[in-house]
């Protein structure tokens, strides 16, 4: 995709990490997916089979009425499903999509009760926080040559290292605990001949460089409900990496209209010059935005995708 590598293609590309209004736009749910979403169970290999093709069927469907490039595996029971699926949708639509799954391996932000504790061991077990960090990178290194040998295009690089006031993990943590294998995944998926997206939300300002560093194709999410202004990313490091997202998720779902327009356009004016751009929210088309706020956005992409 030109746009991942820094051309510029005859329009801006768009897709979603995740577009969980499926039921809203289509009728339809995925299996497997998330607990709001229909169950994904089956007693033999047949029904799993038909329960794939129907999930492919219906990325591909998304896909084609929304206009996206890039198709985001999330759904199945496990890792074997998601590659089926990768294969399933290639049958039904060839090469016209770019196929992405997760790919992380990495560490992220804990959940509250952890939180504590990682910081204490991180300070006080080094080596063995270390030792984590490797073997996590390995078995994402492993699982992307796997990806890759069945078919998948690129990885999401889903952990999430900032809150809305900045990194949870200071730039030096960062460069010690993180930088080193986030880079080595990187530096396999790019080997593999594949694209690597880095995803993360929250304030990402005080370690873009570090994360520009380890050379992902792509940022997303630019979160301007953090503050992240893509305008000043893109002086800063759109010569280095192409940028995704800054759509502003909250004010789909509790903005006014002029508002929603307003924050698509501002991502296009300011991302879409010199290429390196794909258009896309915030985070991911949720479960609970209204479906108009979605398509309002896409139809503001239409009326200015093209260069």
């Amino acid at each position: 995709m030109g746009a991942l590598d820094l051309q510029i293609p005859d329009q801006v590309p768009t897709f979603e990490l995740e577009f969980q209004l499926t039921e809203e736009l289509l009728g339809k749910s995925f299996y497997g997916n998330r607990e709001f979403e229909l169950p994904f169970d089956y007693e033999n290999e047949r029904e799993r089979e038909k329960m794939i093709e129907k999930n492919a069927q219906l990325y591909v469907e998304i896909a084609e009425e929304l206009e996206h490039s890039i198709i985001m595996i999330t759904s199945g029971r496990g890792f074997d499903d998601v590659l089926d699926t990768v294969q399933a949708i290639k049958d039904i639509s060839g090469d016209r999509y770019m196929i992405i799954v997760h790919g992380d391996g990495t560490f992220s932000i804990p959940d509250g009760e952890e939180m504590v504790e990682m910081a204490h061991w991180l300070y006080k077990e080094k080596e063995e926080a270390k030792a984590e960090a490797r073997r996590m990178a390995d078995e994402a290194i492993k699982r992307a040559e796997r990806a890759v040998e069945a078919g998948v295009d690129g990885f999401a690089l889903c952990a999430d290292y900032c809150f809305n006031d900045g990194p949870f993990f200071s730039p030096n943590l960062f460069a010690e605990f993180i930088a080193p294998y986030l880079a080595d995944i990187i530096d396999k998926i790019r080997e593999l001949g594949a694209y690597a997206i880095k995803h993360t939300d929250g304030d990402i300002i005080p370690i873009l460089d570090a994360l520009v560093d380890c050379k992902p194709h792509a940022l997303h999410s630019l979160d301007p409900m953090a503050g992240v202004d893509i305008k000043e990313v893109k002086e800063q490091v759109g010569d280095r990496v192409c940028l995704i997202g800054n759509v502003n998720c909250a004010l789909m779902q509790t903005g006014t209209e002029e508002e929603i327009k307003e924050s698509a356009l501002y991502a296009l004016e300011n991302g879409k010059p010199g290429g390196g751009y794909i258009f896309s929210t915030s985070n991911v088309a949720f479960k609970g935005m209204p479906l108009e706020s979605y398509l309002l956005i896409h139809e503001i992409w239409k009326d200015n995708r093209a260069y």
